[in-house]
């Protein structure tokens, strides 16, 4: 059996929701349908004839991408120009395109964690904070015999978690009245007649991402026809999302030596460098894609060194006098993302029994020659 188009994204949309891309950009579906089954799935940085011609090859009719195949809006699609033929191929052959881009950066367990990781940088801080979760306090009333399958529901659909705890509730118990009326199939006592029933008041802080999914695990845990809760708005932030990362190194090092972990960690053959060679390093920072504009708040951190790509000469300049090293690797090291979203992948697939296989692209999608 093979997962639809549906599936497989809302896969990926749990490792990178939507809701983190920057506004300008452009991500989601962007060519094709979802609603087919998916024979296979090709992992891409970018996409271009090779990539296409690869998943034509390998039998994928879905590719996800990091980069947009479709970024401003296009105003025809010309068959006799580069792209309008990438497009022309990709519909003959009837392949999607889903694009997760700065979501993926955004994520935990996404694409800056992975180059941190990758960098030897322990518990990655983002440089540049984006996006706060607001909170729900979430109220519900429950018979004590159904307390303990109904807590479970909700605090496993990811509700109760306060900084590093998880599974975070309160509970008290009470006693709760009410009236059935006539048409109605109650759980405790008959229509009409006044009920008095023991239970327990649940109380735990839901995140605004989650709590459609929290409600209804507990909806369908809950034994009563009508289920008595509340969601209370709160002032209180939930965890913070952003760019980049930014953390101790397991050992402290030099710039120099730090070169060759960037180069070997994010498989690149040569870096560009701003910073004496000889500098300590303790507090590194990563950025995948184009992150040199946020070298001040790298510093602010207490970075000494910020990793990332298309560094222009004027930044250079200033990120030097303002007492940071650069290390740019190039926009490409973000092909780190190929196979760690393709193992990603596979893992669900496999642990829901489909058959949709997941490929790595293989293309070097560099357009830079190091010589």
């Amino acid at each position: 059996m093979f997962a639809k188009g549906q599936t497989v994204v809302g896969y990926m949309e749990q490792l990178a929701p939507k809701h983190l891309a920057e506004e300008w950009d452009n991500v989601g579906l962007q060519i094709g349908t979802l609603s087919k089954e998916i024979t296979g799935v090709l992992v891409a940085l970018d996409v271009n004839e090779q990539v296409v011609d690869e998943a034509v090859a390998k039998g994928c009719n879905l590719i996800i991408a990091h980069h947009a195949v479709i970024f401003r809006p296009i105003k025809g699609i010309l068959t006799d120009t580069p792209m309008g033929r990438l497009y022309e191929k990709l519909i003959k052959h009837d392949i999607a395109v889903y694009i997760s881009h700065t979501n993926l950066d955004v994520a935990e367990g996404g694409m800056n964690d992975w180059m941190a990781e990758a960098l030897g940088i322990e518990n990655g801080a983002p440089i540049k904070d984006i996006h706060t979760e607001q909170l729900s306090k979430l109220v519900v009333f429950v018979p004590k015999d159904h307390h303990q399958k109904v807590l479970d529901a909700i605090l496993n659909a990811g509700a109760g978690h306060i900084g590093n705890y998880s599974h975070c509730s309160f509970n008290i118990e009470g006693y709760g009245t009410f009236v059935p009326q006539e048409g109605t199939d109650p759980y405790i006592g008959k229509p009409g007649k006044m009920e008095r029933a023991e239970e327990i008041r649940i109380e735990t802080i839901v995140p605004a991402p989650i709590r459609n999914k929290v409600v209804q695990a507990m909806l369908k845990a809950h034994p009563y026809e009508e289920v008595a809760y509340d969601l209370y708005s709160m002032d209180l932030k939930g965890r913070s999302l952003g760019l980049g990362r930014v953390g101790k190194l397991k050992e402290p090092t030099t710039l120099e030596a730090f070169i060759e972990t960037v180069k070997s960690g994010l498989n690149v053959p040569s870096v560009r460098v701003v910073g004496e060679l000889d500098r300590p390093i303790r507090k590194a920072a990563v950025m995948g894609g184009s992150g040199a504009k946020y070298y001040s708040s790298a510093i602010f951190k207490g970075a000494d060194v910020l990793v990332t790509g298309d560094i222009d000469y004027h930044t250079a300049q200033d990120a030097y006098l303002a007492g940071i090293a650069l290390i740019d690797p190039g926009h490409n090291a973000e092909k780190i993302m190929k196979e760690k979203v393709a193992e990603y992948l596979a893992d669900k697939l496999a642990a829901n029994k489909y058959g949709t296989v997941v490929h790595a692209s293989q293309p070097d999608t560099e357009p830079f020659q190091f010589l």
